[in-house]
């Protein structure tokens, strides 16, 4: 696999409105060609997708999951018209996203969201982990960058592998229903709660029983 340079990734982000991972994905699997990666970009509807995110989105719909009486969860998914917002197949998109986040617990919708206090923090236990580990100083950066990444993938919504099908992310999900529908759709802030949370009690992972039921 050829390795990608973060100023590849801005150009071809420049060049097609793309997302910074679908960006580096494309080139990755295009050898590094710019040329190549920005047609298969337009292959999968992405670059026309990307397009349509600078659209203003203030339909749309919240709504609601609730999972055995002991995690709810709220949405809210915009979209451009009131008429995609009842359309059948943005309506499934907005239960499916709901379940999403009752099953994976996300912090955060997209890693932009996620203070950089929180990174920070999190970036000093995992370099101190890698030092206990005996890992050499010269590779310890290396191996926080990519532990950082993990970290965006479990805590924001986005880069979290669908629960129904994992081997595309929400990200991903998203912009093949904007590719789809036609209009810019964007998912703008949810809540969740889970029964009893906060209050000392015996462990039980509710989360993993929502995972799994929607295998």
């Amino acid at each position: 696999m050829a390795k990608v340079s973060a100023k590849d990734v801005k150009e071809l982000r420049e060049m097609t409105g793309a997302g910074m991972l679908d960006c580096k994905k494309a080139l990755e699997e295009t050898e590094g060609s710019l040329d190549e990666a920005v047609k298969l970009l337009r292959e999968k509807g992405i670059a026309k997708a990307a397009k349509k995110a600078n659209r203003v989105a203030s339909e749309g719909l919240v709504t609601s999951y609730i999972h055995g009486g002991r995690i709810g969860v709220l949405v809210e998914i915009n979209a451009e018209t009131d008429f995609v917002a009842k359309n059948e197949e943005f309506v499934t998109f907005t239960k499916d996203v709901a379940m999403q986040i009752a099953a994976s617990n996300p912090l955060y919708v997209r890693r932009e969201e996620v203070p950089e206090e929180l990174i920070h923090n999190e970036k000093e236990i995992l370099k101190t982990q890698a030092l206990n580990e005996g890992k050499p100083e010269n590779i310890v950066e290396k191996m926080v960058e990519g532990r950082i990444s993990k970290f965006y993938k479990e805590i924001c919504l986005l880069e979290q592998p669908f629960v129904k099908d994992p081997e595309m992310t929400i990200e991903e999900l998203l912009t093949q229903k904007i590719s789809k529908i036609g209009e810019n759709i964007n998912i703008r802030r949810f809540v969740r709660y889970e029964l009893g949370e906060g209050i000392e009690k015996a462990e039980e992972n509710f989360a993993e029983e929502v995972a799994k039921q929607l295998q």
